[in-house]
């Protein structure tokens, strides 16, 4: 005689197609056979799958679901043919003496459409036309349902954490937390107590323990910045702890296990690195299951237009509203090379926003070196040609100091890091010889 739970699912999959069950904490109970053909495969006791709920900014399901609501919405979901489809979830609160036991979702898909290469794509708060990008949604759908490594390459300001917090939000995991450090940002003996923890009394001003970046996303994903300006002690510990997966916080002896995902980030090559003595081998390779490469803006100028509309909406306010790029403007937006990428094109698109009047975005609200025009002399000698041999960020380090005509704080801007970051990139690649 067939058990209760396959009683269960067969009736529902005869009155409803595809359906997921969840508990109380929208955690999956049970599910159709259906369902897997349009969400992927399920897993029981897990939180109800991100990709269902939509993403980004706009989730109407996981926001009816917190809200206690019922709720009937489309989500768009990007499959690995390059094609869209609509779900239509409809969300329903299980009941009984008023007691809430759970909620019963039933989906249906629509069939795939097309999506022209001028037809843009919505996902995870990330917006494209471009069949480049494209391909990197549908590798962090794939990737996001395998519990490994995943190491992002993409210039400053290409919107590595986007891509990572996609991958969190896309997989099994996006019930627990999403927490973000930047490897750059502290120095390695104040890094290490952020990553492990430390206990109290370890150093001056541990007035008491803390748990640390690892400990604090148990359960969910850790997004490691800018990995490749980890020093070598720390990089010794980071492979310690995914080996082992227990850290030691500082001060402490004893390990203690934590369970997170890790994803990492870097705008250098690990490869040349490692040749160079500054990086790990061993540790790239643990970081680095599956490699994915965000390309830079101004290879696909498909994006330009379509993200300054899409900031431009989020600009929006009482005091001005633009609806039109001009013709003009839309030109010396896409031809722009933006060596500082996405990051650089929402600074632009917040100056014209600012210095602008009016409805429509014209050439005169830009910025003056994106009109052709050098508002300040150099201070910085770049060469015309970039040498044989240069690194990528080498090579996006000249690129902002030719854009900026030689302006430090201007090429800082355009990056979207600070100056004494980049006078430190700068020495590091021999750009400070005239000084």
């Amino acid at each position: 005689m067939a058990d209760a739970e396959e009683v269960l699912t067969t009736a529902l999959e005869e009155a409803l197609g595809a359906a997921i069950v969840l508990d109380a904490q929208l955690r999956v109970l049970a599910w159709t056979p259906r369902t897997e053909e349009l969400v992927g495969p399920m897993e029981r006791m897990v939180p109800a799958p991100a990709l269902l709920c939509g993403a980004g900014e706009q989730r109407p399901v996981a926001e009816a679901l917190a809200e206690g609501r019922a709720v009937t919405a489309e989500v768009p979901r990007p499959t690995a043919s390059g094609r869209m489809r609509m779900l239509h979830v409809r969300a329903s609160p299980l009941e009984r003496a008023g007691e809430r036991l759970g909620w019963l979702l039933a989906l249906e898909g629509e069939s795939w459409e097309s999506t022209g290469p001028d037809e843009p794509v919505e996902m995870w708060g990330m917006a494209t036309r471009s069949p480049l990008m494209k391909k990197l949604f549908r590798d962090v759908e794939r990737v996001a349902k395998r519990n490994v490594t995943v190491l992002v390459r993409g210039e400053t300001g290409s919107g590595k954490e986007l891509v990572a917090n996609a991958i969190h939000e896309a997989s099994r995991r996006s019930g627990g937390p999403f927490r973000a450090i930047n490897c750059a940002a502290l120095p390695p003996n104040l890094l290490e107590s952020e990553l492990f923890g430390h206990v109290r009394g370890a150093f001056t001003g541990a007035v008491r323990d803390a748990p640390g970046h690892f400990r604090l996303a148990e359960g969910g994903t850790l997004f490691l910045d800018e990995v490749g300006e980890l020093s070598l002690d720390l990089q010794a510990k980071l492979l310690r702890v995914l080996q082992e997966k227990t850290v030691i916080p500082v001060g402490g002896r004893e390990p203690v296990p934590v369970d997170v995902r890790i994803v990492s980030a870097t705008n250098r090559s690990l490869r040349e690195m490692i040749d160079e003595g500054t990086f790990r081998e061993d540790l790239m390779y643990r970081l680095r299951v599956i490699p994915l490469f965000i390309p830079p803006l101004r290879e696909r100028p498909e994006d330009v237009t379509l993200l300054a509309r899409r900031f431009l909406d989020e600009l929006a306010d009482d005091m001005r509203k633009i609806d039109q790029i001009s013709h003009g403007a839309a030109k010396l937006l896409e031809s722009w090379e933006w060596p500082g990428n996405v990051r650089e094109l929402r600074n632009v698109i917040e100056y014209a926003f600012a210095m602008g009047e009016g409805s429509v975005l014209l050439e005169a609200d830009l910025p003056p070196e994106i009109r052709g025009e050098d508002p300040m002399a150099p201070t910085v000698n770049v060469p015309e040609r970039l040498p044989e041999g240069a690194s990528s960020e080498e090579k996006q380090l000249r690129r902002a100091l030719e854009r900026a005509g030689g302006h430090r704080g201007r090429a800082a801007s355009i990056l979207g890091i600070s100056r004494s970051t980049l006078w430190r990139k700068m020495k590091q690649h021999g750009l400070l010889e005239d000084d």
